[in-house]
């Protein structure tokens, strides 16, 4: 056997041995440092790589019990395989052949290894690819299917490769696009085994943001398509991850590279804060109103700073693989009817918990792209009770699917099933404050929802002792008096700061003409040049810190406390509205969303109408009384009258003509050269900032969310239980118990405490241990009874019964 494997004795000399076996690990070191001085001992191990190869594969045809008898051959054939993989680079020439054959076997007979053989086999395989004799095209195929044998320890190792391989590599190397269509192919295979670690390794590698972007598309779509597997894990599996992907935390990596970023975007956000507001805050008014005062200047500055960060923040922030999807009309549609699929008075075969993830994929894929889907609210209605269980994730979903586009006649029944299953006298607490915050999330998407008399009804539970229901209907009315006040009773309007809100009609939108306030930078323009830069003093610049604990309520539900400061500021804080310097002509939605017509509009009324009271009030005043006495009387119209009403009219169009001339008088962006600079647009940032701070500190309630802004931000169930006291567990109570005794010292009597004194004795009890003389104790007895005496004397006569014992 040593002949035919060409074995000599300088062979075995040379290679460090002295005894019958090589010695693989001093051979490898020897021939790394000469690898032409070893070419011979090469070819020996390569030699008996083969013939180990051939007697494995021998004796795992003819049964698995020799294998598993004769471990030896497993272990000469693992070593001499990793030996090989590592001298592979400097005899490319002599082992071309081995990298293919080991991937043979292994491919052949990786059901016949044991676990051992199989992980050094794979150990072996990653070496050569680490050193550029196999890439990745070659094995990921390969390491795709050992995943699916069993072996924990191989698809860990399998796994982990595959992600960190494809993880180094370049995001322009033309290679993705290849393994793409490996792994997704394996996806779409009915073998359930298979799918599931093609779609586990899409996932993780859309989770380590490497398959992610425009770029990469085909792999979310693919997950997004493994919704309509045949296996019902591998459903479970993509409706799981489609809906927690946004929960998902960043790695410690992508953490650590990205930390600079956000300190650069923290130390950026600033707020721009009127100096005056700031002194009354703090110098002016009752130590109350001074509180209050304080507290909104700290919930605007806390507003503004979000708004900032949030604007500063990666798009990913809002990322979703169903933002990918080509089709995603088809791809809702396709959805409901699996879940419709079926079903037998409205409810499908599938488990609960299954229909509610398609349910909330379905209502996020709504929400995303603005779909009309009209059958999925009529399907809702099946599950919007307050028994069903999971109650409120399926009203989170049904709020999901609201969005401007969908008329109000199709949510109509669902949102009237809402109010009536909730929203009633013998309905408990929780299911009422739930019913009101889904109502009231419902209307912040679809104003035309609300009636008159419906809102007024659910008004009046402000006034309930349960914190829950109380909040949930102040919010109502706070979110009401931002985009529809004249719904609500006069009392519960409170004080209008501006122009009444008129809801928008269905299908209307605002288009911006012109850049996005760009009016701000040619008023700043204006202002310069006539005050010579006197705002600037007036301003004072308040850098963000984290350390604000009230916030104002932007997209979400206003809060009780925000309600009762309406109510209070109604009545006794008009320090803030009467600031000359806050702007609080505009109000609620109309911030942000009015377009540079709607602006050049309101600023047109303002100046008529200060030029018709400037140049025609005693003509007005004159007409108007004299037209209103002649019309009590019943009489005709004098030609004074006429002349009077004529000349009002010649006057306001003068102000007309004014105003245009005026209008043309300033110079326009196309005048100039219509392009606008760097320094421009961080002006514009700049003065919006300010604007954005003025309008905080007058505004009262909540900013109504763009419709963007609702569809993108997902609704958090968890968020409709507000102020609601769940019940607790047993393990719940024993851990607040045992909080509340950590600082607790152990309870001790007061003799207990007294025996542990340290020290002397006290005066008292010195005085006890003092032997007295003869004369001072009968002194001390007849005082003691001559007080005795006393006291009986001043408590009366009345027989207080006797003691047993005399």
């Amino acid at each position: 056997m040593a002949g035919s494997l060409g074995r000599t004795p300088e062979s075995l000399k040379a290679s460090g041995r002295s005894s019958e076996k090589l010695s693989l690990p001093i051979l490898q070191g020897k021939i790394k440092r000469d690898p032409d001085g070893y070419e011979t001992e090469l070819q020996l191990i390569y030699k008996q790589f083969k013939a180990s190869v051939d007697l494995f594969q021998q004796q795992a045809a003819l049964s698995f019990s020799s294998v598993g008898s004769d471990p030896s051959v497993a272990k000469d054939l693992g070593d001499r395989a990793m030996f090989l993989a590592h001298v592979t680079p400097f005899y490319p020439k002599q082992l071309a052949e081995f990298p293919a054959q080991l991937t043979d076997l292994l491919r052949t007979s990786c059901l016949a290894m044991p676990s051992g053989l199989r992980n050094h086999v794979a150990q072996a395989l990653i070496l050569l690819m680490n050193r550029k004799s196999l890439v990745i095209e070659d094995l990921l195929a390969l390491f795709l299917d050992v995943q699916t044998i069993g072996d924990r320890n191989l698809r860990k190792l399998a796994f982990s490769h595959i992600v960190q391989t494809i993880r180094k590599m370049s995001v322009t190397d033309p290679r993705h696009k290849a393994l793409q269509k490996t792994v997704i192919s394996m996806l779409e295979q009915e073998d359930e085994t298979k799918a599931k670690r093609a779609l586990v390794t899409l996932c993780e590698l859309l989770k380590k943001k490497v398959w992610l972007g425009d770029r990469h598309d085909r792999v979310a779509i693919a997950i997004c398509e493994a919704c309509f597997h045949a296996s019902p894990r591998i459903m479970v599996s993509s409706l799981r991850f489609l809906l927690d992907y946004e929960n998902i935390e960043d790695d410690d990596d992508s953490d650590a590279s990205d930390n600079d970023d956000e300190e650069d975007a923290k130390h950026e956000s600033h707020v721009v804060i009127n100096r005056e507001a700031v002194y009354k805050a703090n110098n002016k008014g009752t130590s109350s109103s001074k509180k209050k005062k304080q507290a909104k200047l700290q919930r605007a500055m806390k507003n503004i700073k979000k708004k900032q960060r949030a604007s500063s923040e990666h798009a990913t922030s809002t990322y979703s693989p169903l933002n990918h999807l080509n089709d995603p009309q088809k791809f809702a549609e396709k959805l409901l009817s699996r879940l419709q699929t079926g079903k037998s008075i409205g409810k499908t075969s599938e488990r609960i918990e299954t229909r509610l993830m398609m349910m909330k994929v379905i209502a996020r894929t709504i929400g995303l792209h603005k779909l009309q889907l009209l059958s999925f609210y009529t399907y809702l209605q099946n599950y919007a009770k307050p028994h069903e269980k999971d109650v409120t994730q399926i009203l989170a979903a049904a709020v999901q699917a609201c969005h401007d586009g969908v008329p109000s006649d199709a949510v109509k029944p669902l949102f009237m099933q809402i109010v009536n299953q909730f929203v009633h006298d013998r309905s408990r607490p929780e299911a009422i404050a739930v019913g009101l915050n889904v109502i009231r999330e419902m209307c912040l998407r679809i104003h035309e929802l609300m009636t008159e008399e419906l809102l007024q009804d659910l008004a009046l539970y402000k006034k309930e002792h349960e914190k829950a229901i109380s909040a949930g209907a102040r919010s109502l009315i706070a979110l009401f008096r931002e985009i529809n006040p004249s719904l609500l009773v006069k009392k519960d309007r409170g004080r209008l700061g501006g122009p009444v809100a008129k809801p928008k009609q269905y299908g209307e939108v605002n288009v911006f003409s012109n850049v996005p306030n760009v009016e701000l930078l040619q008023e700043s323009d204006h202002d310069s040049d006539s005050d010579d830069g006197d705002q600037d003093d007036d301003d004072v610049e308040l850098h963000g810190s984290d350390d604000v604990e009230q916030e104002l309520v932007p997209d979400d539900c206003g809060t009780e406390d925000e309600a009762e400061e309406d109510s209070d500021d109604d009545d006794d804080m008009d320090n803030t509205e009467d600031d000359s310097d806050v702007d609080t002509s505009i109000g609620g939605d109309e911030e942000e969303g009015m377009n540079d017509s709607d602006e050049a509009e309101t600023d047109w009324e303002n100046e008529v109408e200060s030029e018709e009271e400037d140049d025609g009030e005693a003509s007005d005043s004159s007409a108007d009384d004299s037209g209103n006495k002649e019309k009590a009387k019943g009489k005709k119209r004098k030609i004074e009258d006429f002349d009077a009403n004529l000349l009002s009219a010649d006057t306001s169009l003068r102000a007309l003509k004014r105003f245009a001339e005026a209008k043309s008088e300033q110079p326009s962006l196309d005048e100039n050269d219509g392009i606008l600079s760097n320094e421009d647009f961080r002006k514009i940032k700049e003065l919006q900032a300010k604007k954005e701070a003025k309008v905080a500190l007058a505004r009262k309630g909540f900013k109504v969310p763009d419709s963007d802004q609702l569809s993108k931000k997902r609704v958090n169930p968890a968020k409709l239980e507000a102020h609601i006291r769940h019940k607790l567990t047993k393990e719940q109570r024993m851990e607040l118990v045992k909080a509340g005794r950590e600082d607790r010292v152990k309870y001790q009597s007061k003799t207990a405490i007294k025996q542990k004194k340290v020290g002397g004795l006290s005066n008292k009890q010195k005085e006890h241990k003092k032997n007295m003389p003869l004369a001072a104790i009968r002194s001390k007895a007849g005082r003691s009874k001559r007080t005795k005496k006393m006291k009986d004397k001043l408590s009366g006569t009345q027989f207080r019964g006797r003691k047993a014992w005399k």
